[in-house]
């Protein structure tokens, strides 16, 4: 049977490609080396593993296990030395310059390996690294060649590097595609190369390309301005923004002398940063960091040191090196009495493994400020006697150094206020009891009042703390004590009260559920049972925004979510709330949220909460927006064009998804809103929706959009496929962005586009 080649595939990036192919330490892989795998202390094996000629597969394999390979694009980073828990455990055994660590995106497990020599542990390390900034560095169109050739691959079962006409239909299968079956016959040299560009083909580009050229080939400087005026909604330097568009995504010389964009360079530009959903230059560090810390929405992780659930779960340090990496700002941990009189952290009365509070400390010394230099909170819940209190102390001060904050900036008053943000680069803040005030003189050990951070495990301790049963459980090592500087954890009593008496630098934490209770604590007798039943879903309220205008809050899931799950962060967004601790180790739509959110700003863990919501004479209530004096809501149209590549959900042979696209308004009460496309049969490759879908925004600054894609399912839960959320306030113009319009009528609304061409690839 006729075959043909597909080196066609090949074509781009393959300048790229021959050199990595005569690189030295790509060679080394190319050859092999067989290194040891391990998994823990006792599970060691020897493994063979080998670069593929595509320079963007792992393969290895051992007697047993066989054959297996992962992409080099599922990697997000290498970490040499013993920089996991697992290697750590075996540093006794092995040298730290044989040792490396491959760290899969996702949840995923890392891969610890050992190599035979330094030597080879470094070219591992470097051809890593080099493959790795390659993938990141290709545009969309090689992307794409990359992703087909991959599949190719796949479809290529006897690996001849031929296809006949079975493979290929093997191949739309598994590319989410299907096939007439009665097409029959093989495709030879000019019918594949055809087939190819069937493939890569993009019409609803093309139709918006030919829209806007003059000749129907190209666009002019001329053309390309008015795409940008009409479709970009742009304004300013039209002209000069064309004829650097021209030259930085035109691939055709001739077209570049021409000062003329072909389809590919419009593709190339479609698909690049700038031509994103997401407003590059809010991307970058846009944001005033001078505020008080209590005027930021701040990156924070619960139960940092589980992996699993808080049950049964697996502690490990991986959770802190994993959560400081997505620019967490405050982590959790839980401190108890262990054996030798050294400290350990696990969730407490559970079954979760226990890890020790030095490994914990040493983490977050080397990881706290690789993502971000601003300033990270060390929550912590003291379970600890006074002797182990003081070991606490001690590996704080003496691992983190001049990291850990002892102290008081100088030249700010004990009464000034929270320091900002930039004031406190670099620094590691303690949160915890205090015992006095900031600067107050204690004795060496001291008794605390019957005030302190409340969590579900810590309230039979304050139970006891309050009756006096054990006076022991109230001693407070000074030294501990003195690590708290501007993160005092009290008991809330109410907002009057936390009007009148509270400090700058004091913090309550909260459960999701006991936020709700206080907020009734606080209400008229007369109005309780009116507002229990809207309490239940919404909570929010004026007195809350006020009072996180000037303190610091943290609010954590329920101690009844056995499963870590998450609760919706948004309302306590919405009310201020600066600390939503949420599970890193749990997805969903909750970590949807906080990644969207915490997306912008540099992703440096600190969201500048809105003008309205810092001031205290402003009087925000998020369940009555109406209330803001502007001149009214906008309108949020978005237009869902197409997507590309979406992956497959169910693995079963010849398993195609029938995706559709459903758009989330995420914010206040009021703008809680979803929408959804109709769904596409038996097309997951390159599925043209072509839908408008309209929304009601009141307060952009606190609202959020998501982009699900769904495999539809008529008899049963549609399965997910992908999301991709971000702030309404990131949004470009004309295909992003979000404009207060000037308006004589109190009423009018300003209308936006989003253009999506590739809602989402994952």
């Amino acid at each position: 049977m006729q075959k043909c080649d597909t080196s066609i595939l090949k074509k781009k990036g393959k300048s790229f490609l021959v050199f990595l192919r005569v690189d030295a330490d790509l060679r080394w892989m190319r050859a092999g080396s067989v290194m040891r795998k391990v998994k823990s202390r006792t599970w060691k094996k020897q493994r063979y593993f080998r670069l593929q000629d595509d320079c963007a597969t792992i393969w290895y394999k051992s007697e047993k296990a066989g054959n297996a390979h992962f992409s080099i694009s599922d990697v997000e980073t290498v970490r040499e030395g013993h920089q996991s828990e697992v290697l750590l455990s075996i540093a006794d055994e092995f040298p730290p310059d044989r040792c490396f660590t491959l760290v899969f995106r996702g949840r995923r497990g890392n891969l610890d390996l050992v190599a035979e020599s330094a030597e080879e542990a470094q070219s591992w390390v470097r051809g890593m690294r080099k493959l790795i900034e390659n993938l990141e560095s290709m545009g969309e169109q090689e992307k794409l060649d990359q992703w087909i050739c991959d599949w190719f691959k796949k479809a290529d079962k006897n690996g001849d590097g031929r296809m006949n006409f079975k493979e290929v239909q093997d191949l739309l299968k598994m590319m989410n595609m299907d096939m007439n079956e009665h097409h029959s016959g093989t495709l030879e040299d000019d019918e594949f190369v055809l087939f190819y560009k069937l493939l890569t083909e993009r019409p609803e580009v093309r139709r918006l390309f030919q829209q806007h050229s003059s000749d129907g080939h190209t666009l002019s400087l001329w053309d390309l301005e008015v795409f940008l005026r009409e479709g970009q909604l742009e304004q300013e330097n039209l002209r000069e923004h064309a004829a650097e568009l021209v030259l930085c995504y035109e691939p055709s010389d001739t077209a570049k002398t021409r000062q003329a964009m072909t389809i590919d360079g419009f593709l190339m530009y479609l698909g690049s940063p700038e031509g994103s959903v997401f407003n590059p230059s809010r991307k970058q560090l846009y944001q005033d960091m001078r505020q008080p810390l209590c005027h930021y929405f701040i990156c924070s992780s619960h139960n940092t040191y589980l992996m699993e659930n808080q049950l049964r779960g697996h502690s490990s340090v991986e959770g802190y090196i994993r959560a400081l990496s997505r620019g967490c700002r405050c982590v959790e941990v839980d401190c108890w009495d262990g054996p030798n009189g050294e400290p350990i952290v696990y969730h407490g009365y559970t079954l979760t493994s226990k890890i020790l509070f030095k490994d914990v400390v040493s983490v977050m010394g080397q990881y706290a400020f690789k993502a971000s230099q601003y300033p990270v909170i060390l929550s912590m819940e003291n379970h600890c006697s006074v002797e182990q209190q003081r070991v606490l102390a001690h590996h704080l001060t003496c691992i983190l150094g001049d990291k850990l904050l002892q102290n008081a900036l100088e030249g700010r008053s004990v009464s000034g206020g929270l320091p900002s943000p930039e004031d406190l680069k670099g620094k590691i803040l303690l949160k915890g009891k205090k015992i006095g005030g900031l600067g107050a003189s204690v004795s060496a050990v001291g008794e605390d009042s019957p005030v302190g951070d409340v969590s579900e495990e810590d309230e039979r301790l304050e139970m006891e703390e309050e009756n006096h049963h054990d006076d022991t459980l109230r001693r407070k090592a000074k030294e501990l004590s003195d690590c708290v500087v501007y993160c005092k954890s009290v008991r809330f009593s109410s907002f009057k009260h936390a009007r009148i008496h509270s400090k700058f630098y004091e913090i309550s934490s909260f459960t999701e559920f006991k936020l709700r209770s206080f907020k009734l604590r606080d209400m008229h007798p007369s109005t309780k049972h009116i507002h229990t039943l809207f309490l239940c879903c919404c909570w929010t309220g004026a007195d809350f925004v006020h009072h996180n205008s000037r303190q610091l809050t943290r609010i954590y899931p329920s101690g009844f979510r056995t499963d870590s799950s998450n609760f919706n962060p948004q309302e306590m967004w919405s009310v201020g709330c600066q600390i939503v601790a949420l599970n890193f180790q749990t997805a969903g739509v909750e970590m949807d949220l906080n990644d969207g959110l915490f997306g912008q700003n540099g992703r440096c863990g600190y969201v500048l909460k809105p003008l309205f919501m810092r001031s205290a004479e402003k009087q925000f209530d998020p369940e009555h927006p109406q209330m803001l004096d502007r001149s009214g809501p906008l309108t949020l149209t978005i237009q869902v064009i197409s997507g590309q590549q979406l992956p497959k959900v169910n693995q079963k042979e010849g398993s195609i998804v029938d995706p559709l696209v459903r758009v989330e308004l995420h914010g206040v009460p009021l703008d809680q809103a979803k929408l959804e496309t109709h769904h596409i049969e038996n097309n997951g490759f390159n599925p043209i929706w072509d839908e408008t879908l309209k929304f009601t925004v009141h307060v952009p600054e606190l609202a959020l959009v998501r982009f699900v894609v769904e495999d539809y399912d008529k008899t049963s839960k549609n399965d997910f496929v992908g999301q991709f959320t971000l702030p309404f306030s990131c949004i470009q113009q004309g295909k992003e962005t979000y404009n207060h319009a000037a308006s004589k009528q109190n009423k009018t609304k300003t209308e936006n586009i989003i253009s999506l061409l590739d809602i989402c690839t994952v």
